[in-house]
């Protein structure tokens, strides 16, 4: 998507990691949270859910502009939902003559002025906003009375020079969606923005628009200290996530420079798993695969050596039931408290903290990660028993892992037949199947950029896993057996650690 200059308030289609473009209105975050290091990116509420969150500025478009396109693009009942509720926000927004604010100004230093009542007041202390002349021209002659800009002050103001002019509005309050309005400090003059239905005196110089979506979505962290045990693909994002809402973390990974950022960010260092588990209260860990997971808990210098009575353990991973039975019932044995929580997504949805949460076994544990789960996480489930989030997470890469097998063999008989592969995928993102992933997928396979969002080995990692599942249920997994193939091809061709669409790869060697 094209960059575009936005401001808060501005209405968007905003594109998150592998979700289709969602209508959605730019917003100031809330105080707490950072803006992420090195992207160029605006903080997005999207109508229709509870959902918020930084977006490149090149993953946005104006709503306006784009949204015939977008409408023919997406068909979905949410997705209209979201549509409808953004034209309700657009009437309301029709109605702003019904809108009561109140705007004050004034030149710098504070000038007496005399209104046309003839009364001298003065204005003063007031936030500052740049607004061009044709605002000021349409406030002037859009309200009357003592809650509108009056004439007067239009006149005055349209002559001011825009580093000097001062405004504080109040906005009403059946209005939720009025609170955003377009700020540029300046360095001569204290600005202080004033959200409630009276006039305050503040002084500071710290302006933040109180949003209810920011305000809802704020998280207060967890004053219990958090380990980290992993800070691979997905681990790392989580981190991240975590020391930005405030948490106290300690990291550890088996390959030690992995931790200097997140050290730079505000981690501590913990050198050994057991030293990590006998800091904190709730550690978390995210390994590769089964083997990893157990010898982390109980190889030496592993949990199970530092982790005190009382104390939580998290196994995030996506390994079988039996790997989190055993670990289960080794941890609790011992008086420690246990939840696995393996996570749905993708390194880009790791980093933007947008990932599913799937969570089972001791329930207490999960509400004490509740800040965690935020921080990394759009929303979370809980299963149940330890046991029923592996069998869970299994399922749904086994669906991912076929699904990505199956558009890989798509484009290759596409080209096999003499068929474009790009006019395979406009067609195919027009229809009933068009998501964010088949698009990126897609599109990585034919730029050939496979960097790893999610190991290609780890997806045939659970396709084999799942597979196992099925045999010990009785269960017959063709279609997760024949792509579980098609992925061994895949590494066979050196393409382990490479994006699960390299999958394509086997297709044409």
């Amino acid at each position: 998507m094209a960059t575009v200059h936005l401001r808060i308030g501005d209405l968007v289609w905003g594109k998150l990691g592998r979700y289709p473009p969602w209508p959605g209105k730019v917003v100031s975050p809330p105080k707490d949270l950072k803006k992420p290091r090195g992207k160029k990116c605006h903080f997005v509420k999207f109508f229709g859910t509870e959902d918020h969150a930084w977006i490149k500025v090149e993953q946005l478009k104006p709503y306006h502009a784009h949204k015939e396109e977008m409408i023919k693009i997406n068909k979905g009942k949410r997705f209209q939902q979201a549509v409808d509720a953004v034209e309700d926000f657009l009437k309301k927004a029709k109605g702003k003559e019904q809108v009561s604010f109140s705007v004050t100004a004034s030149l710098w230093p504070p000038q007496k002025h005399r209104n046309k009542e003839g009364q001298v007041g003065t204005w003063r202390d007031m936030f500052l906003l740049k607004l061009n002349q044709e605002t000021l021209k349409n406030k002037r002659s859009n309200h009357s009375g003592s809650s509108a800009v009056s004439a007067l002050q239009a006149d005055r103001l349209l002559h001011i020079p825009f580093n000097q002019v001062c405004l504080c509005f109040q906005p009403v309050k059946d209005d939720p969606h009025f609170h955003h309005f377009l700020l540029s400090q300046s360095e001569k003059v204290r600005c202080c923005m004033f959200l409630s239905t009276h006039t305050q005196d503040s002084g500071s110089t710290s302006i933040q628009a109180a949003d209810s979506t920011a305000i809802n979505g704020s998280i207060t962290p967890t004053d219990k200290r958090i380990g980290f045990l992993g800070l691979g693909l997905m681990g790392s994002g989580v981190v991240s996530n975590l020391l930005k809402m405030g948490h106290v973390v300690t990291v550890w990974n088996r390959t030690a420079e992995k931790c200097d950022l997140f050290i730079q960010e505000g981690a501590r260092l913990g050198r050994t798993p057991a030293e990590v588990t006998s800091m904190c209260d709730i550690t978390f860990s995210c390994v590769s695969d089964p083997k990893a997971a157990r010898d982390l808990v109980l190889g030496p210098s592993g949990v199970l050596q530092g982790i005190r009575p009382g104390k939580c353990y998290v196994e995030m991973s996506t390994v079988d039931p039996e790997t989190i039975t055993e670990l289960s019932q080794v941890i609790t044995s011992r008086g420690r408290r246990f939840l696995e929580a393996p996570v749905a997504g993708s390194q880009q949805l790791s980093n933007d903290g947008m990932l599913v949460i799937v969570a089972a076994g001791d329930r207490s544990v999960y509400e004490d990660c509740s800040s965690c789960f935020q921080a990394m996480g759009k929303t979370s489930f809980f299963l149940g028993e330890a046991g029923n989030a592996a069998r869970m997470m299994l399922i749904l890469n086994m669906v991912q892992g076929s699904f990505m097998a199956t558009i890989a063999e798509g484009l290759t008989l596409a080209q096999a037949t003499g068929q474009s592969q790009q006019t395979f995928l406009d067609i195919l993102c027009q229809g009933q199947m068009a998501s964010t992933f088949v698009d990126q997928k897609c599109q990585n396979i034919l730029q050939g950029n496979f960097k790893p969002d999610y190991y290609l080995k780890h997806i045939q990692k659970d396709l084999r896993l799942a597979i196992s599942m099925g045999d010990m249920a009785n269960h017959p997994t063709p279609m997760a057996a024949a792509a579980n193939e098609v992925y061994k091809r895949a590494k066979a061709l050196d393409q382990s650690d490479n994006d699960i669409s390299a999958v394509y790869r086997a297709y044409i060697h």
